[in-house]
């Protein structure tokens, strides 16, 4: 598929927690040209292995394949659907947003989330922000037979509706899911200019599943791998926006994280990212996360454990139903990642990970 398609399809196919079967086809296709075998765990995470070097170190790069979104937990009598969250959702950006259903056998509705109009709150409840378990979702009709006819079971899927679109200079995208719709395209990417070179290693090119809801395919995956050097490529907070800090900016370059809830990244890998991306002229940032984590905190934890970091793209407004990254990070974070890549020998991640 042409870069421009991957991006707005991947970008645009349906995948919350659990229900991530939609994008793990489309990577397995994307990547099948690039890689020399695939491997899955036995949570539904896909793994494509391309080896440069034959017992070369092992490098994992994992992107998620899940969303944010929602699960069916109840129909009303006249007709409207009550719903769990999956995965963090912040109450003030979930009303009046378009939501598509999805039934067990892939029939599609149309929805718009809901809750009591502001025009009928007492006081004291407009001076509330939205609790989740007030969230309903509309999909116009009249009465509970008409969505059981329709086939919306509880433990359907609710995800947002959002269409891929380049912004008023076409660098700046928006879309949903680039959390970490991002992650998994970089890691077909790498895989595609990895396709003519030599590497020392063998490479690693992960979607896992269920990141949203704690991480839990990086588990998986990284016992079924147990990497010798392990990235997670995920979107971080750009605050180059009003009331931000201003220390990650949009358009300046992959963020390599410093630390999250769940990582203190790697000193001997950060310096070894910092050097490759100095060494080749390519834009970086060093960023943090006071709250949250992503895959890279368990997939140290595989085995005896493996050195770690989290390299993230800039994005806008994530954990809504719709994000904005820069185009020139996305492009810089895979050309920081292929030259690392023909850069870890054996002597090289010996090297980062005993300090040698």
């Amino acid at each position: 598929m042409k870069k421009e398609n991957l991006l707005k399809s991947f970008t645009e196919v349906k995948g919350i927690s659990g229900h991530e079967q939609p994008v793990r086809n489309m990577m397995r296709r994307e990547l099948e040209p690039f890689i020399d075998e695939f491997l899955y765990d036995r949570l539904g995470s896909v793994i494509g292995k391309k080896t440069g070097k034959e017992n070369g170190p092992k490098i994992m790069l994992c992107g998620h394949l899940d969303e944010i979104g929602f699960i069916v937990t109840k129909i009303e009598d006249d007709g409207f659907l009550r719903v769990q969250p999956v995965g963090g959702w912040w109450s003030q950006v979930v009303l009046a947003q378009q939501m598509t259903i999805t039934t067990q056998d892939e029939r599609s509705y149309h929805g718009v989330t809901g809750a009591k109009p502001p025009h009928l709150l007492t006081p004291d409840e407009r001076n509330k922000p939205l609790d989740l378990k007030d969230l309903f979702i509309d999909i116009g009709v009249k009465d509970k037979a008409k969505v059981e006819e329709l086939g919306i079971r509880p433990g359907d899927s609710v995800t947002p509706y959002m269409e891929f679109r380049e912004m008023a200079d076409p660098k700046y995208m928006l879309a949903k899911a680039w959390d970490d719709r991002v992650g998994c395209l970089i890691a077909i990417e790498v895989a595609r200019a990895l396709k003519g070179l030599e590497h020392p290693n063998e490479y690693y090119a992960v979607g896992t599943v269920q990141e949203e809801v704690g991480c839990r395919g990086a588990i998986t995956a990284s016992n079924l791998i147990n990497p010798d050097i392990a990235i997670a490529v995920d979107v971080g907070l750009a605050t180059d926006i009003p009331g931000g800090d201003k220390t990650t900016k949009m358009g300046e370059g992959p963020s390599i994280q410093v630390y999250d809830s769940g990582l203190i990244g790697h000193r001997g890998l950060r310096k070894f990212i910092v050097d490759t991306a100095e060494s080749n002229g390519i834009p970086y940032q060093l960023g943090h996360m006071s709250r949250g984590e992503t895959d890279s905190s368990r997939m140290q934890l595989a085995h005896d454990g493996a050195p770690a970091v989290s390299l993230c793209v800039p994005s806008r407004y994530i954990h809504s139903h719709t994000s904005m990254i820069h185009r020139d990070d996305y492009e810089n974070c895979i050309k920081l990642v292929v030259e690392m890549i023909r850069r870890l020998d054996s002597k090289e991640v010996s090297k980062i990970t005993y300090g040698e």
